[in-house]
């Protein structure tokens, strides 16, 4: 698909503000509310948007501990390691990464009580991985969930 500029702009307002009306949408834009729905579900149907959604504040909701892993992995043990931890309700994303078979990911928990648990009891009792490198964030300046275009 082709995106044209007022495309791409549509899709930056609808990065900031999923939730943004068609009628708001169409009148930022310039085109008519029913035009903006068809390029809309056309971007949908050509896979450009893959879904709507919704950010939610981790800590507001009790996980006030953010951490990311590097795990190295034998590579016949990647793919299995990886839809392991997806099915994780910890884990908020699992990423294959360049380099010697690592998956990137991202953990989610209460307190570091909860953080040993699953290290220790969910993540080093998995077959497969060689090397696991933690790191906890301290602080977000920043945290994108779509992109600019």
């Amino acid at each position: 698909m082709k995106l044209t500029e007022t495309d791409m702009k549509m899709l930056n307002i609808l990065s900031e503000d999923g939730r943004i009306s068609y009628v708001d949408l169409a009148k930022q834009v310039g085109m008519s509310r029913v035009s903006v729905r068809e390029r809309i579900q056309q971007m949908q149907e050509a896979g450009v948007i893959e879904k709507f959604s919704v950010v939610i504040n981790s800590e507001q909701v009790g996980k006030a501990v953010s951490a990311f892993f590097e795990v190295d992995c034998e590579p016949t043990a990647l793919v299995e390691v990886a839809e392991n931890l997806a099915e994780n309700p910890r884990v908020a994303s699992c990423y294959q990464m360049t380099g010697p078979s690592t998956l990137h990911m991202h953990v989610l928990v209460e307190d570091f009580v909860k953080l040993e648990q699953f290290i220790n009891e969910e993540l080093y009792s998995l077959e497969g991985i060689t090397r696991v490198e933690s790191h906890i964030l301290l602080r977000r300046f920043i945290s994108r969930t779509g992109m600019k275009l």
